[in-house]
């Protein structure tokens, strides 16, 4: 019996010293929050200079200026996402439920839906930097025209990936029950 409970202690021990190893993370999360700061100096950087070429800038260099905002606020939205959902899904919760301008999303993503969200951004991101090439295109070099090229294909594979996942999330959540369903009519059949 003592050996048990020895055991026990050991096996309790192990659990709780696994269980708060997820507190690894927390600087992880707060290193991303950093680098939304770098992110915003860079934003503040192109702003800048966009402004500065306004009056001077063909119109195509002030759609890639645009692109180049947009690109950098897709990434800054992926940024939070991950930290937000990352930190609640693996290390604790965010009690924010009383503070007034608390994302909707906010403690409602769990990791399938980060994955799948993550991969939308990702996309987005891809799209608005092939769209940037296109339009930096100026004469079509046998190089560039490579360059074009793997960049759709990088794209592609980004949009097929995010396709599968989705389709794959969607067959794993109807093999654990009727995804969308709720739980009180979980595991009826018809007519009951």
């Amino acid at each position: 019996m003592a050996e048990k409970t020895i055991l026990k202690r050991v096996e309790y021990f192990m659990e709780n010293l696994l269980f708060s190893a997820r507190w690894l993370l927390a600087p992880f999360y707060f290193g991303l929050a950093i680098s939304l700061f770098i992110l915003l100096i860079k934003f503040i950087m192109e702003l800048l200079h966009l402004a500065e070429g306004a009056f001077t800038s063909t119109e195509s260099d002030v759609i890639l200026g645009l692109l180049t905002l947009v690109d950098l606020t897709l990434t800054g939205s992926l940024l939070i996402i991950v930290i937000f959902s990352g930190y609640e899904n693996f290390v604790s919760r965010m009690d924010h439920s009383t503070h007034g301008d608390r994302p909707e999303w906010m403690g409602t993503i769990d990791f399938s839906a980060l994955k799948l969200k993550m991969l939308s951004s990702i996309v987005a991101i891809s799209a608005v930097q092939l769209l940037r090439q296109f339009m930096a295109l100026g004469t079509v070099t046998p190089e560039r025209e490579k360059e074009l090229f793997w960049l759709v294909i990088i794209h592609l594979v980004f949009v097929v990936s995010s396709v599968l996942l989705a389709l794959s999330d969607r067959i794993a959540g109807g093999a654990h029950g009727h995804a969308g369903e709720a739980p009180e009519n979980a595991g009826k059949t018809n007519g009951h």
